[in-house]
């Protein structure tokens, strides 16, 4: 018998120790206690009633600090980290505190230099809040809870401010990148509806070959499968899959060689509604679809349900061979894009599906061999690489693709680099280029495909060669990369909160930059 929410689903640390939060605050004034009067400038007014929006109570400390807290996912209440909300009617020049206090998770990037998005009506890229005046510590206020502290100063009365944890990606937007993909009326790409959510929102699924690769008479066909957004607020697997997208509907000659070879299945968002209601981890109806693999249900998980059988069809089908199934995610604790593979007992099968991840890692600078590990963990179950590397062809590659929400680091490089939506998306392609230099190695491709498809030496296939070599030598010495299990922040965080510093005569703080301020931390004894 199907619950409501999965009591067993994984991925939350603690509970929730705090009030239930239900529904997003809506347009919500945040006024001094006591004052009953209309709304002045400087009171904030705070809203999470759009498309991916979450945030679920804010509560007035002082004038210049507000407790926050993320609305939990829909029918499960475990799952509290994604937060998408706008803040208006401010002043100019007004500096505040946001404590952002219920996070179900305790191991966060935040300990490693993590921080929210921003952008405003006037500037709509987004940005990191700088670091500096991010904390994440155990709070005192809050039964020693971790909690996520910045400090931020509005500079322009007229915009609207934006947080996220991390680059929204909505399911409109998906939805107007497809349309505008279909627009362009591509012989090689077929969008099709596999189903309908349980909120009426659509499956896509995108088809992308040579034409000629889907008639009936032809010969057995390779195919790979690729699935995102099972996790909702895994936002940069999105970025991931539309860069793979952009790559293989493009001009670029290695597009046209996979085009002619290989038939890619590409269904870029396999929880909408979770995506479009702003949770982190679940469905609707409150389950995590990746741990419902096994028997997914028709009416309570009908996107796994539909892209389950398809795969099924694929892998019992005479005219096709299902050669990779690929789900892209995002990973809270841990830098770099990295994968996760399954163990066998057949010794030639395990070594077989080493080799698609040491050539992305040749191919990716922020791919990380080291973090990559291939395991079958009893949490795992249900999930959609362990469920279908079980049950489909020996042959079949299941993998996870997993990337950092924030940084990476490389081999030439000393500190992490953020993730940009261009870093994302140069992934998505990196793996793209990949498929061309696994089905060479397997022969599967001509290792001398046709000249009119190859840049002439001397322009980019030359440049290539010396990358990909430098890469390959690189893999070798990849530095592992952990997050630190240290409580650097919990003692500074016990003694207690963040308090404002007054800029001095003389300080190179800029009132008018974007979101920068000054604040140091401050024992202020605990709230009544």
């Amino acid at each position: 018998k199907l619950k409501m929410a999965d009591k067993k689903d994984s991925g939350s640390d603690s509970e929730s120790t705090e009030e239930p939060v239900v529904g997003n605050v809506n347009k919500f004034s945040v006024s001094p206690p006591g004052y009953t009067g209309r709304t002045k400038k400087g009171h904030l007014i705070f809203d999470a009633c759009f498309e991916s929006g979450n945030l679920g109570r804010v509560d007035y400390i002082t004038e210049f600090e507000y407790d926050l807290f993320i609305r939990p996912d829909t029918c499960n209440p475990r799952f509290r980290v994604w937060f998408n909300f706008t803040v208006e009617n401010v002043k100019h020049d007004q500096r505040v505190i946001f404590n952002i206090v219920n996070f179900s998770k305790t191991k966060s990037l935040y300990r490693e230099g993590m921080s929210p998005m921003v952008k405003s009506s006037s500037r709509p890229k987004w940005v990191r809040v700088p670091a500096k005046n991010v904390y994440y510590y155990r709070c005192p206020d809050h039964r020693k809870n971790y909690v996520m502290s910045f400090a931020f100063c509005f500079d322009r009365e007229r915009d609207v401010y934006q947080f996220a944890y991390c680059y929204p990606y909505s399911y409109t937007r998906l939805q107007n990148y497809l349309d505008n993909l279909e627009k362009r009326n591509l012989d090689f790409v077929n969008r099709e509806l596999l189903c309908l959510s349980v909120q009426q929102r659509r499956l896509d699924m995108l088809t992308i070959t040579n034409p000629e690769n889907l008639d009936p008479d032809n010969e057995k066909q390779k195919v790979v499968f690729i699935t995102a957004r099972v996790h909702p607020g895994e936002t940069p697997a999105s970025y991931i899959c539309q860069g793979i997208l952009d790559f293989l509907v493009s001009n670029h000659p290695i597009a046209k060689i996979l085009r002619d070879h290989i038939v890619f299945k590409i269904v870029p968002m396999l929880n909408p509604d979770g995506v479009y209601l702003g949770n982190y981890r679940c469905s609707l109806m409150g389950f995590d679809l990746n741990r419902h693999w096994m028997e997914p249900s028709p009416w309570a998980h009908p996107t796994l349900y539909a892209c389950k059988n398809l795969m099924m069809e694929l892998d019992r089908s005479q005219k096709d061979d299902l050669d990779f199934y690929i789900d892209i995610h995002a990973h809270s604790t841990l830098m770099n894009g990295f994968m996760y593979g399954n163990t066998y007992e057949d010794m030639d099968r395990f070594e077989r599906q080493a080799v698609f991840p040491k050539l992305l890692c040749g191919n990716a600078e922020d791919f990380s061999m080291s973090n990559t590990s291939f395991n079958k963990d009893a949490v795992k179950a249900g999930t959609g690489r362990r469920t279908l590397g079980g049950i489909l062809d020996e042959n079949c590659h299941c993998y996870t693709l997993e990337v950092s929400f924030f940084s990476y680091m490389t081999n030439s490089s000393s500190n992490a680099l953020p993730y940009t939506e261009e870093a994302y998306m140069k992934l998505g392609r990196n793996l793209a280029r990949t498929f061309l230099d696994y089905y060479k190695l397997t022969g599967y491709i001509s290792s001398k495909p046709s000249s009119s498809l190859v840049p002439k030496p001397g322009r980019h296939s030359a440049r290539e060669r010396h990358r990909e070599r430098g890469s390959s030598e690189r893999a070798a010495s990849e530095p592992t990369v952990r997050v630190s299990n240290d409580e650097r922040y919990d003692n500074r965080g016990s003694q207690g909160r963040l308090m404002f510093e007054r800029p001095t005569m003389g300080s190179n703080v800029s009132s008018g930059s974007f979101g920068e301020t000054q604040f140091r931390l401050q024992h202020r004894g605990n709230r009544p």
